[in-house]
């Protein structure tokens, strides 16, 4: 009797432990999640408080150009944190009433240093100039072990005066880590 008694009682344990979700299987995220992304909010959060109060007066309407936000450690690279960064700054200047021209036709645009000072390169001057930009957002990132921290600068394009600067972190959730991973040259 005992027998069937713990047979039964590890039968039923087992069927429960089925119950759950199995472990190892993904659980995708839904729209309203997606929606309520934190990623997405905290970004346009650092936009708009980089531009808060902002005179645009002696600058008016003229055009802005956001740059690709780089590693911090090697300027001529980025990952897709990078790229992804920079397509939600200029989205949401754009939606703040900024004048922002897309860069994407004309190749990558980077902020080059060679001496351990951030100056806009002798391309982002030229290419402002062509566009009658007198703004240049630009920004960096550094992972670290719980947080990517990112800078981001308002940069007068003529002398590449810092005119307004921001700074805040990103944790280094599942999504951050993935978009942090940069994908060798060849490997495409």
């Amino acid at each position: 009797m005992n027998y069937k008694l713990i047979l039964s009682a590890a039968t039923a344990v087992a069927l429960l432990a089925g119950c759950g979700a199995p472990s190892g299987v993904r659980v995708d995220p839904t729209y309203d999640e997606a929606a309520a992304s934190k990623f997405v909010a905290l970004n346009k959060d650092a936009i708009n408080k980089l531009v808060a109060e902002f005179d645009r007066g002696p600058t008016g309407d003229m055009p802005v150009l956001v740059a690709t936000v780089v590693n911090v450690n090697d300027m001529r690279r980025t990952a897709p944190l990078g790229r992804t960064l920079s397509e939600q700054y200029a989205s949401h200047m754009a939606t703040a009433g900024f004048n922002v021209k897309e860069m994407k036709l004309r190749g990558d645009v980077f902020i080059r240093e060679e001496t351990g000072e951030l100056m806009l390169s002798r391309e982002i001057k030229d290419i402002a100039r062509s566009h009658n930009a007198n703004m240049v957002l630009v920004g960096t990132y550094s992972a670290a072990a719980n947080f990517t921290y990112v800078s981001l600068k308002f940069v007068r394009a003529e002398d590449s005066r810092i005119i307004r600067a921001y700074d805040y972190a990103l944790p280094n959730d599942k999504d951050v880590t993935r978009l942090l991973q940069v994908t060798a040259p060849n490997a495409r």
